[in-house]
């Protein structure tokens, strides 16, 4: 799906795709977002580009020199964003192509960060002049989710720590599930604060002269240094709340072994006993005792109350 937005008195506005066909769309539009286009949406956007969209190994490329260049397009910028499906985060790559009068986006998943950026500009609160203007107000839109993002991670974190650390019989292992999630999901966040540090930075290089442009950019690398310190932060808590967890778990683990290393002392003698009176030896004189065998329990109750009286003076249980 192509969808395109021009400038409305300084704010982006969608344009009805009902009301124009795509061509007319494409050579007015401000900003033209691409999403799993279709084959006839993709070719009809090549003509108009006069050129070919971004294959999608193209845009997961990892060295800097294909995430980030300047050709006769214009500026390429292929930045990582947050995703989310099924119940995990991942990272998906949007190709940004910033042109002196248009910006165009290309992806490949539907993300949180756009959709609410389409809300937003619904309602006209997407203030943008410019392309480079609105380039940048997505970057500062990404890094507020990051943010909301990271905030969620934080709350959980907290139920997880009331969990292993307050609750009597909770479930440790489902402690341990919950925090492997949530430090893969605050690994994808800090990679994406780490591409956006690139992203924005490369950006600044390209838009020298524009002040205003280059203080939004500064602004948006400080939100995104204290964020980057925040996901420091919540590594250590969660590798705080996994040793613990693991801890307690080794703990549970010696309680029940102990048990049964007590109990195996505990009838050793006992069994002893038993062992030694269940002999056949022709000359025992036990054996010809009118109270030999209840002398044999007697002794065999003794020798298993003994070890039990004694570990518990040692305040061994």
């Amino acid at each position: 799906m192509i969808r395109t937005f021009t400038f409305d008195k300084h704010a982006i506005k969608e344009v009805n795709r009902e009301a124009q066909p795509l061509p007319q769309r494409l050579s007015s539009a401000a900003w033209i977002d691409a999403h799993e286009p279709d084959d006839d949406e993709r070719e009809q956007l090549n003509a108009f580009l006069a050129d070919e969209l971004p294959a999608g190994e193209d845009v997961e490329e990892i060295e800097s020199s294909a995430r980030y260049f300047v050709d006769a397009d214009g500026i390429h910028v292929h930045s990582l964003f947050l995703s989310h499906s099924e119940g995990r985060h991942g990272n998906t790559t949007v190709a940004f192509i910033l042109q002196p009068d248009r910006l165009i986006t290309f992806r490949d998943c539907e993300l949180a960060d756009f959709r609410l950026l389409r809300m937003r500009a619904r309602y006209g609160q997407v203030e943008a002049a410019s392309p480079q203007e609105l380039a940048l107000t997505i970057f500062d839109q990404k890094v507020e989710n990051l943010a909301d993002t990271l905030e969620d991670i934080h709350r959980k974190l907290e139920d997880v720590s009331h969990l292993v650390l307050e609750e009597e019989d909770s479930d440790l292992e489902d402690a341990i599930d919950q925090l492997a999630k949530l430090e893969d999901s605050n690994g994808k966040i800090r990679l994406c604060l780490m591409d956006t540090q690139r992203s924005v930075a490369f950006l600044m290089r390209q838009l020298r002269g524009h002040n205003e442009l280059q203080e939004t950019a500064r602004e948006i690398m400080r939100d995104v240094e204290t964020l980057m310190t925040h996901t420091t932060f919540l590594f250590d808590k969660i590798n705080f709340l996994m040793d613990s967890t693991q801890g307690f778990i080794n703990i549970q683990q010696n309680q029940i072994i102990k048990i049964f290393s007590i109990a195996a002392v505990v009838f050793l003698p006992p069994t002893l006993v038993a062992s030694i009176y269940g002999m056949n030896f022709e000359h025992m004189p036990e054996l010809s005792w009118p109270y030999g065998y209840p002398f044999a329990l007697l002794l065999m109750v003794v020798a298993g109350i003994s070890p039990y009286l004694y570990f518990k003076h040692k305040n061994w249980l």
